[in-house]
This record gives structure tokens, C-alpha cells and sequence, in this order.
């Protein structure tokens, strides 16, 4: 996914009982959050492992993550968000894996797993991918949280 990642979080939080402000920062900072290793994919490691092999990119960390913070959070009462903030998580790897890869099984196999390999078919590797027939995906993602955000601004 290149570009729908904050709107998948904005999808969660729609599908969510509870419609409130933690949510929804939860299920949006959780959406992105993986991302953040671009920082050090661009700034310091100059482009040479892809991000997706970055500790943030594995879900495995986040479970253990979310093994220790829930409990947590649920004492405190913020359940909710941190359900839907480890959630949105989930959904950034299950979205990573359609054309980009995650290594579902890291530590035990560092292979990225990805349902379609997109090829480079093109000058640059955006181009490539935003011609490619998976891109499709993220325009029905953006399409489906603007209709929502939409509707709920006119309700």
C-alpha cells in the first residue's frame, strides 16, 4: 500500500461500536504507525533493506507489544483504543502484504510474504505500482472512507 493506510485506520474506526475521539486517534496513529521506519529507511540506512524488514514491520513485535500494553490499558479503562490502536497495526501488515511484503513468520523466516508480486514495469517503482491492477484496492479504500467521512459530515 502506498497511500491508503491512514484511510484504512479511518475504516476501522467507522466499523467500531464506540465513536470517540481516543478511538479514533488510536485506529489512525496505529494505521500509519509501521511507516514510521521510513524515517531511518531515507535518513539513515540510504534506501539499503527494504523497510519492510525493520522491526516495525513485524508482526510478531507487535503482538509481543500488545502482550504487554493491554493489559495495561485495560486497568486504566483505555482498552477500547488499545485494542483498536493494535488493530489498526494488524491492518497496515494485512495491507503491506497485497503487492509489498511482510515476513509473517520473522523471526523464524525473514521470506516477505506478499499475495502479488508487483513487477517493475515501469520507470519508477510508484509509477509501477500505481499502474498496477492491486492499486485498484486503495482506490476502493479511499473511495469508502471519504463516502463515510462524507455522510457523517451532512448527518
Amino acid at each position: 500500500m502506498l497511500t491508503a493506510h491512514l484511510p484504512s485506520g479511518y475504516l476501522l474506526y467507522r466499523a467500531q461500536p464506540v465513536q470517540a475521539l481516543p478511538v479514533l486517534a488510536a485506529a489512525l496513529v496505529g494505521a500509519v504507525l509501521p511507516d514510521i521506519d521510513m524515517i531511518f529507511f531515507y535518513l539513515v540506512d540510504h534506501r539499503a533493506i527494504h523497510h519492510h524488514r525493520y522491526w516495525v514491520h513485524v508482526p510478531l513485535f507487535w503482538a509481543g507489544v500488545a502482550a504487554l500494553v493491554l493489559p495495561l490499558l485495560y486497568r486504566r479503562g483505555w482498552h477500547w483504543p488499545g485494542l483498536v490502536f493494535f488493530a489498526a497495526i494488524g491492518l497496515h501488515m494485512v495491507l503491506d502484504s497485497i503487492g509489498g511484503g511482510i515476513m509473517w513468520g520473522a523471526p523464524f523466516d525473514t521470506r516477505l510474504h506478499a499475495l502479488v508480486t508487483v513487477p517493475a514495469s515501469q520507470s519508477h517503482w510508484v509509477l509501477s505500482f500505481i499502474l498496477h491492477w492491486t492499486f485498484l484496492a486503495e482506490l476502493m479504500i479511499w473511495g469508502a472512507a471519504l463516502t463515510l467521512f462524507l455522510r457523517r459530515s451532512r448527518a
